[in-house]
Order: structure tokens, then C-alpha cells, then sequence
């Protein structure tokens, strides 16, 4: 797995980030979404602004083919792409988790930040033929203003989306209208000096 070649420069406005086709090679986008739809050990969680299916990968004895993609050296390479993006040092900390969206549900407006924790974070969607009436779009704001959306990205099978994290770091995703939206987060740490 590689996060070498996001498109273009990172985006500064309203917060850094960045956009890449082709996160994962197509094998095992493939293998990973199936485990997901099949395998993957979900749980509910109800939470202030969302709810949503979700698993953390810490301690999971997973199957090789999964356990292949998130090696150490697959993880320590999305590590340094973030770093030469970003340009940011971070630790060997990294959070590696797996959500899920059916119908009806929804990410209210938040932007993740909470000092002295994750200071990036990649999203990686795996979602098998979505299209626009799906919903479960990922919107960018400008600041803490409902409805004002900077930009809106549609969660396409195998893209990544890096961001930034801190206090203007907005962002929510619409309501799924159907189908299954499911997201691989990566949550580094900021180096500590």
C-alpha cells in the first residue's frame, strides 16, 4: 500500500489537505473491500455527532491478506509520504481503524482536533459502483458555519483523502442514502520534541 503520489499540491484552503485516485492497488482494494462487506468485525457506536459501524484494528488477529496490506513496512511509507506532504515529523504512533455507513446514517459537521492527539489522518474509501444518489459525500467547510461548505468530494472505490488536523479542520459527510460507505482512517501523531 502506498500513498506516494496524492494529485497535485496540497490544498491549503480552508485546511491543508490532499486527494489521490488509486490508493491501494486494485488487488487488494479488492480483497480489503470484501473482508469488509464479510469478515470485518463491526460494532455500533452512538456518539454526540454520529453513528456509525466501526472497528479499531489494534490486537485484531486478521486474516494474511489483510494483515499484508497494514504491514509495518506498507504503514511506515504512508508515514513518510505524510511527512514529505505535510512536512511534518511524526511519531511511530499510528491508529489504524475501519468505518462504516449504512442508509440513514450520517458525520455531523466536526473537525477531529483535540490537543496533544492525531495531527493527520488518511481516509482511504473502499465502496463498491457509488454514485452521486448514494450520498455519504465528504464536505470541507470554511469554519464552523453550517452550510458553509468550501469544498465536497464523493467517496469513490480506492481513493484517499489527508488532511490535516487541527481546529479548522471542518469537515462532515452527508447522509447515505443507500448502500454501505466504508472507510480505512490512518491517525498519526505529531513527532514530539
Amino acid at each position: 500500500m502506498t500513498l506516494l503520489s496524492f494529485l497535485g499540491a496540497k490544498i491549503k484552503d480552508p485546511f491543508h489537505h490532499a486527494l489521490q485516485e488509486n490508493a491501494l492497488s486494485d488487488v487488494d482494494s479488492e480483497i480489503l473491500l470484501s473482508w469488509l462487506e464479510s469478515d470485518a468485525p463491526w460494532n455500533l457506536k452512538i456518539a454526540e455527532f454520529y453513528q456509525q459501524y466501526e472497528f479499531n484494528f489494534k490486537g485484531l488477529e486478521l486474516p494474511d491478506s489483510i494483515a499484508r496490506i497494514f504491514s509495518k513496512e506498507s504503514i511506515s511509507g504512508i508515514k513518510e509520504d505524510i511527512e514529505q506532504l505535510f512536512l511534518v515529523e511524526l511519531s511511530d504512533k499510528v491508529d489504524i481503524s475501519a468505518h462504516k455507513l449504512i442508509k440513514n446514517q450520517s458525520i455531523e459537521m466536526h473537525n477531529d482536533f483535540v490537543p496533544r492527539q492525531e495531527t493527520h489522518r488518511v481516509l482511504i474509501q473502499l465502496n463498491r459502483g457509488w454514485v452521486d444518489a448514494n450520498g455519504g459525500v465528504l464536505m470541507i467547510f470554511f469554519d464552523s458555519t453550517p452550510g458553509n461548505v468550501s469544498s465536497s468530494f464523493m467517496p469513490l472505490h480506492n481513493t484517499a483523502f489527508a488532511f490535516e488536523i487541527s481546529p479548522r479542520s471542518f469537515h462532515a459527510v452527508s447522509t447515505i442514502n443507500s448502500g454501505e460507505r466504508f472507510t480505512i482512517v490512518l491517525s498519526f501523531f505529531k513527532a514530539e520534541k
